[in-house]
């Protein structure tokens, strides 16, 4: 499934398909290469890669925020709890920066690394391709304390995620199309753990999911005061495939985390999870579409910010 979308971001600066055709030809393709590599050894990277880039683009929009380290006495964004230790696929950015660096020096900027790495993520885990606008620069600032003040965290209500996604531009029907990212990936079961063991003063137990998900979940996460806290997949039907099954899942009261089941159980919500999960190829356009437009938020352009030579650290 191709689908061209060329709208650019609100504001002056523009952002081009075909932005590299002239003067890194390649850059498309090696950035490619190194994600199929990755991603057929380990799906979850294709994960961490569609993550990673929401994450750089909720944060002082999409500017390669997230891929700086942490320099002496400034802690990076890296480093928040909602990034560390469970974001991962950096060292797929770094191996195309590394080859586009000898191909084609001070070119290719790691925001537009990452927004390529991202659809072509979509596209290995779930045939959904379409084209990325590029022409972004990387900024010069990655704070450890703003993921908070613009991350959805998940515990949030539908009321709550619809709010956090206005802010950034994106609509209700966009919120909860992007939220089908989480049709592939894992979570700490110390995000949804209080579901299972200590929902509220009435339940334990919340009893808005799925009786057997929980019994399957609890054997998985044991009640230990997260004395160790595993991993399990978002979407345990086809937990590697980019698809519409979050959608059913939710519909059948198996979501993980409480800002995945709010979709469905939430009035202003709940039509767009049915229609999703009724329409698979709609979907996946619509999925593409949000992508796009997530991928211009708050961009750097033209002569703002600079071109890194590594992704890690500013020049």
């Amino acid at each position: 499934m191709f689908l061209f979308i060329s709208f650019m971001n609100s504001g002056s600066a523009t952002l081009q398909v075909g932005f590299y055709r002239s003067t890194c030809p390649s850059a498309e393709s090696v950035i490619r290469k190194a994600v199929n590599k990755a991603v057929a050894r380990n799906p979850g990277i294709g994960a961490g890669l569609i993550r990673m880039h929401f994450h750089d683009c909720f944060v002082r929009g999409c500017d390669a925020s997230i891929l700086l380290d942490s320099t002496p006495g400034n802690p990076s964004e890296k480093e928040h709890p909602a990034n560390n230790p469970s974001l991962r696929g950096f060292e797929v950015i770094d191996e195309a920066k590394a080859e586009l660096e000898s191909l084609c020096p001070r070119k290719v900027s790691c925001a537009d690394i990452l927004a390529f790495a991202a659809r072509d993520s979509a596209y290995k885990l779930g045939s959904i391709n379409y084209a990325v606008p590029a022409g972004r620069r990387d900024g010069l600032v990655s704070l450890e304390d703003e993921p908070s003040q613009n991350l959805p965290p998940f515990f949030f209500n539908a009321q709550q995620l619809e709010d956090n996604f206005a802010r950034k531009g994106l609509s209700l029907d966009e919120m909860v199309t992007l939220s089908g990212a989480h049709s592939i990936g894992v979570s700490h079961c110390s995000s949804f753990s209080s579901r299972l063991y200590t929902f509220n003063a009435t339940h334990t137990q919340d009893p808005s999911m799925d009786a057997k998900l929980a019994s399957e979940l609890k054997a998985k996460c044991p009640n230990n005061g997260g004395a160790s806290d595993p991993t399990v997949p978002l979407d345990l039907v086809t937990p590697n495939r980019l698809d519409n099954k979050y959608y059913s899942n939710l519909k059948n009261h198996r979501g993980l985390l409480t800002s995945d089941q709010t979709l469905s159980n939430s009035p202003s919500t709940a039509n767009i999870v049915r229609s999703n999960a009724n329409n698979g190829g709609a979907w996946a356009n619509k999925f593409a579409a949000a992508m796009v437009k997530m991928g211009s938020i708050d961009v750097l352009t033209g002569s703002r910010g600079e071109i890194r030579r590594n992704c890690r650290v500013v020049n």
